[in-house]
């Protein structure tokens, strides 16, 4: 990036060096203006205090090399000024990394903790990266689970990585299956889901999806992994596209909810699981294949947590 002499005090002009190009401008505004809440970012791009080469633009424009962005003055933290993280949470990261080399983390996420701060919360899984790794200046999601889901969740170091995994995740190269436990039996038969997704938010700010015709496609493979009776049934998820809640949605639209899914599930079911100990979303990104850059293949597995783990003993006991 490029600082260019602004025209109001305050105010910065960025040019977009050509290894940034693609990326988001929110998504670039989070990084640009770390420590900001990501509620103020939105809030100066929809009165249109971000301009880009002089015009407004939404939260979704991509940056391409050469754009001038009009950064408006917002309070940053100094330098100093530690992320507001607790030292347990970031032990617990810590010893979740299954996987690290010099341009990618990879973790297995606990379930409850959000990717990143946002609607309410001062910080989340990268915001704790960049407090335990202040020299990785370059640290991005490659990807996003939701707060409630655990299971293996990438960061990128560098952004020749994130460039890298974006083009694979775009394409066919990324592998990720998630394990969920659903209501009722699963016939084997059922391996594909095809139904479009439609996302809305609610006046409290709450991302909603439904299945509607209007939505974009979205279709999941099926495996069943291990039943439980008539009662319940381990499923392998796979989604061939990335669509928001796209497992939780789909399991829904094929009459098997998730256990512990508040939004989408199934109250008596979740209330059963839950008196088995079971307190939590049962959706977990266990396998994960990704192509690597030097031409070679990453492939990871991670192991349920201890909760988890004793509701299926006890499932399998009754």
């Amino acid at each position: 990036m490029t600082n260019i002499t602004p025209p109001t005090p305050g105010v910065q002009l960025v040019e977009v060096a050509p290894e940034y190009a693609g990326q988001r401008i929110d998504n670039f505004l989070v990084t640009f203006l770390k420590g900001v809440p990501k509620t103020l970012i939105y809030r100066i791009l929809r009165k249109g205090e971000v301009r880009v080469n002089k015009g407004r633009i939404k939260p979704e424009y991509k940056l391409q090399a050469g754009d001038i962005i009009r950064v408006p003055p917002v309070r940053v933290p100094e330098r100093d000024e530690p992320v507001p993280v607790a030292q347990g949470l970031l032990q617990r990261l810590e010893a979740a990394i299954v996987y690290e080399d010099k341009a990618l983390i990879v973790l297995n996420k606990p379930a409850g903790i959000a990717v990143h701060g946002g609607s309410g919360l001062n910080f989340g899984v990268i915001e704790a990266f960049r407090q335990m790794r202040p020299d990785a200046k370059e640290l991005e999601l490659v990807h996003r689970l939701d707060r409630d889901t655990s299971g293996l969740l990438m960061i990128a170091k560098k952004r020749s990585m994130l460039r890298h995994l974006h083009e694979a995740l775009r394409g066919d190269g990324v592998d990720k299956r998630y394990m969920a436990l659903v209501r009722g039996r699963w016939d084997t038969a059922q391996k594909r889901v095809s139904a479009p997704l439609l996302k809305s938010n609610l006046r409290s700010g709450e991302r909603m999806v439904e299945v509607n015709d209007e939505g974009k496609e979205a279709l999941t493979i099926f495996k069943v992994l291990r039943r439980f009776g008539d009662f319940a049934t381990m499923v392998e998820a796979k989604p061939v596209t990335g669509r928001t809640h796209q497992i939780r949605v789909h399991t829904l639209h094929a009459g098997h909810a998730i256990a512990g899914d508040t939004k989408y599930g199934d109250e008596d079911f979740s209330r059963e699981i839950r008196d088995m100990g079971g307190k939590r979303l049962f959706l977990h990104a266990y396998m994960l294949t990704v192509p690597l850059q030097d031409g070679g293949e990453l492939k990871l597995q991670a192991p349920v947590d201890e909760m988890w783990a004793k509701t299926v003993e006890r499932l399998s006991a009754t």
